[in-house]
């Protein structure tokens, strides 16, 4: 399969890709909730990536990478692989530049990330993601067209876009003057947890950088325990859809294991319950597998008493039934 940018990429990477998203990718908030710092007795600083263009963080990663590919390349169009939020960001990336994208994503995915993703222009190739293989369905586009495959994290390309996120969110909390001890980032494939990593250890040695995933498909916190790339059993049955990796990558692994803490788990019910907390106190519609780092807040599985824990909220694409059920289980104000 002709892939991009597969080397294993530095903090000069990520500055590089700062330069090629000026002007295009937004420079998402950094926000706070008094009340949530009153409950945990500390400072919460949320990066909210729900605000990215394409409503999460992957347009970073995504736009990078394409835009590393030479033009002759590029013009043969775009090949990915997603349950929906880097399916966008390439679509839309690829938009931009005037290529064709082809994306294969399971048939479960949500109704609002396919749709987006075909708004954009690209094509959609279904697949059932408890039984197909998506990266042969790729590989033989890939074959019959030419195009070149992006990995949705596996790339360097991607990596160093979604490092910008980290860079970002230290500058602005030191414009802030609230350096955080602790940055709890989202953990799918690894390749924002290695991106900003990367960046945020390189300007902060001593902040922690701790992983959240879903519980059953925990796959980082167990591989940073054991040292190997261990693998989740299961291929579906979480609400947080984005973060269903069947295991680490190779490229985010080598880079996160060095960088990261540990790796924390939290349920469904929990993600859910951040949802709702989300659109309740700080007025942002975040999807579960992007409030999971609230979840591990709110659930008192991080320590957040007298320390400044930084947040990424890495996307806010959910179908709305999902949304209405978690607002409506979290009853009235």
């Amino acid at each position: 399969m002709t892939t991009a940018m597969q080397s294993v990429p530095s903090f000069a990477d990520v500055q590089a890709a700062a330069q090629r998203l000026e002007g295009v990718a937004f420079r998402t908030p950094l926000v706070r909730s008094a009340a949530l710092d009153a409950q945990v007795g500390g400072s919460v600083l949320f990066k909210a990536e729900t605000l990215q263009r394409t409503g999460s963080f992957k347009f970073r990663g995504a736009y990078n990478a394409i835009s590393g590919i030479p033009e002759a390349e590029r013009s043969r169009g775009i090949v990915a692989c997603s349950s929906g939020n880097h399916a966008q960001g390439i679509a839309a990336a690829a938009a931009l530049y005037g290529v064709p994208a082809t994306i294969v994503m399971p048939s479960d995915a949500p109704r609002l990330k396919r749709q987006r993703t075909e708004s954009y222009g690209a094509r959609v190739v279904d697949y059932d993601r408890a039984t197909g293989d998506r990266d042969a369905i790729a590989a033989a586009i890939v074959s019959d067209t030419g195009g070149v495959f992006v990995a949705p994290y596996d790339n360097a390309g991607v990596i160093s876009g979604q490092g910008t996120t980290g860079l970002e969110l230290v500058r602005q909390a030191d414009e802030m003057g609230l350096l955080p001890d602790i940055v709890l980032v989202p953990c799918g494939g690894g390749g924002l947890t290695a991106g900003l990593a990367l960046a945020v250890k390189s300007l902060l040695p001593d902040t922690e950088v701790i992983t959240v995933e879903p519980e059953g498909f925990d796959d980082h916190a167990r591989s940073f325990r054991s040292g190997n790339r261990e693998h989740n059993q299961a291929k579906a049955g979480s609400i947080c859809d984005a973060l269903m990796a069947h295991q680490p990558g190779e490229l985010t692994f080598e880079l996160n294991r060095s960088r990261v803490t540990r790796g924390l788990a939290v349920s469904d019910a929990e993600a859910m319950a951040a949802v709702a907390y989300a659109w309740r106190e700080l007025k942002l519609v975040v999807e579960p597998g992007g409030a999971v780092g609230l979840a591990a807040i709110l659930a008192g599985k991080a320590d957040t008493a007298g320390r400044t824990v930084a947040v990424v909220l890495s996307g806010g694409n959910a179908d709305p039934e999902v949304y209405a059920r978690a607002v409506g289980a979290a009853g009235p104000d």
